[in-house]
Parts: structure tokens; sequence; C-alpha cells
């Protein structure tokens, strides 16, 4: 009888641990004491704060740049609580003129400039990366000389004036093309790379292009993520070399087109009809270049958010 019973599998009695969520805060250590219900409060209460001074700001231009002429004027300009939505600012914005021009060459200017700062970039921290290259210290002990002192405005003015590059797209791009500081972060990320891993790429046969291509640049995507958006955010943002290198109003980016908005009140070409009518408000499209400027950085910095502890911080700490 006992032959035919069969063996029972023993019980697993050790008690379940559940599985952390992923928002749940990482444990505590032991030596650290619970946090004080008051300190709680005031974390809260100041996050809170500051949320709302970023959040209501923007609130206002968005909600200002959807509303019709008469629900601005009956608020007296600027609206916090909104009365319908209409896109008639943004419409005429995007249907032709000085804005929509504006607007593709900050995209153009933006993306050209990323991918040439980009490759400089990597490049040159993967040759000073590479310990006893050719004129390796002599080169990075010049670069680091260029985050101190500084040519001048003046000096800088002539010399792209005597390349020739004034009222060209080369000028908001070249002058600012290359951030020592981004070149050192891609360094100490490249340094930081297991030696071993290249050697044996070396052994295999691989050369420097390749090495580069298939195992350091796939390693440092968080670092490159990050330094990408630095550039682009600064290409996308930027106005003064527009301002001093630029005269022709046809070339001018998006941000400067935005200054001669809400400074100097001008109206941009083929908006003065509309507005002369009443059919939009001076105020609307305003806020509407406003929140087209912008839009672009607000949906990538979330994409890149999670690269940015990683990248900057170990790009920063290594090396």
């Amino acid at each position: 009888m006992s032959a035919l019973v069969e063996k029972a599998a023993p019980v697993d009695e050790r008690p379940t641990v559940p599985k952390p969520s992923r928002w749940a805060a990482p444990p505590r250590p032991s030596w650290e004491e619970e946090p004080a219900k008051a300190g709680l409060a005031g974390k809260g209460i100041a996050l809170g704060f500051a949320c709302f001074a970023i959040l209501f700001p923007l609130w206002i231009v968005i909600v200002t740049s959807l509303q019709t002429k008469k629900t601005i004027d009956e608020a007296g300009g600027l609206v916090v609580v909104p009365k319908g939505i209409t896109f008639i600012a943004y419409q005429e914005l995007l249907s032709g003129g000085q804005v929509q021009t504006a607007a593709l060459v900050s995209v153009g200017v933006t993306v050209v400039g990323t991918l040439f700062s980009m490759t400089v970039s990597v490049l040159c921290a993967y040759g000073l990366s590479r310990v006893g290259s050719l004129g390796h210290r002599w080169i990075l002990m010049t670069l680091l000389a260029t985050m101190f002192f500084g040519a001048g405005l003046i000096p800088t003015y002539l010399l792209v004036q005597g390349l020739g590059l004034t009222d060209t797209y080369l000028a908001l791009i070249l002058p600012s093309a290359v951030s020592v500081f981004n070149i050192l972060v891609l360094r100490s990320f490249f340094m930081g790379i297991s030696p071993e891993l290249i050697d044996s790429a070396r052994i295999d046969g691989a050369g420097d292009w390749r090495i580069l291509w298939q195992i350091v640049m796939p390693l440092s995507r968080a670092v490159l993520a990050v330094i990408a958006l630095f550039y682009a955010v600064g290409y996308w943002s930027a106005w003064f070399n527009a301002s001093i290198y630029l005269t022709d109003q046809d070339m001018m980016p998006l941000q400067n087109v935005m200054i001669q908005l809400v400074q100097k009140q001008e109206r941009p070409v083929g908006l003065s009809a509309q507005i002369n009518t009443g059919q939009l408000s001076p105020l609307a499209i305003q806020m509407a270049v406003m929140v087209m400027a912008l839009l672009p950085v607000a949906v990538l910095s979330p994409f890149v958010q999670k690269h940015f502890k990683k990248g900057m911080l170990t790009g920063a700490v290594k090396g």
C-alpha cells in the first residue's frame, strides 16, 4: 500500500515577498531615520508651490492663445478661465508668412546643427579618450583653455565676417557648434568603457572607426541622448547669433520673430490684415508664437529625462 502512495512534493512554506512597484521608493538604509511628518509635509508644500509657479504661467499662455479676440478683450488681457477654444491664431500663423518661414528655419538649423555638433563632439571626445594618442595632452589643454578665455564679441564678429558667413545660415551653426563641456562629458564616459572590450575588438581586427560605431556608441546611448538634447535646445533657443549676423528678415529663426512680437510689438508679415479687421487679437498671436517656441522642448524632454542620471552623472564622474 505504501508503495502505491506517491511521495508528496515538499511545500515551500517561506513567505512570499511582493515585488516592489515601479513607482515605489527604494528601500531606506537601516541606519537612516524615518522622515518626520512635518518634513514630508514641508517638502510636499514646497514642491506643490514650485509646480504651481511653473505650470500656472504656462497655462495662461496656452489658454490665451486659444481664445477669440472678444474673450481676450473681456478679460482685459491674459485669460485664466477659458471660454471655448479656437485655433484661429495657429491656423493663421501656419498658413504662410514670416512665422511659418521662421519655424522652418529654426527646425532646419536645429537638425543640421545638432547633427554637426554631435559628429564633431563624438569624434573629438573619442580621440581624447584614447590616452597616448597623437597630441592628446596639448589638444586637451587647448580645449580647457577656451573654457576660461574667450576672444570676445568683436573679434568673433570680425572672424565670421571675414569668412563670408554673414547673412548665411552657417552663421547660426558654426560659431556655437562645439561645447567643450559636452566634449569633456563624452570623453569621461568613453574612458569608463572597459578597455578589455576595446582590446578584444582590436585583436579581432576592428579599427578605430568600427570600434567607435559598433562598440563605443551603442554603449553610450544615454550620454549621447543627453548631449544631443543639450545641443538641440541650444540651437532651438538661440537668438543672439541671428540678431548680429543676419540682416534679412526672411532668414530670421522663430525666437527672433517672437522677440519682435513680444518686445517691439511688431506684427508678422501676412497677419496685419486679420489684426486690423478685428479677426485676430495681437495678444493671441504673441501667445501662440510662444507656445510654438516651447512645444518642441516640452515634447522631447520627457523622452530623454530617463537618460539624464545615467548620462550626465556617470559621464561627469568617470575619468
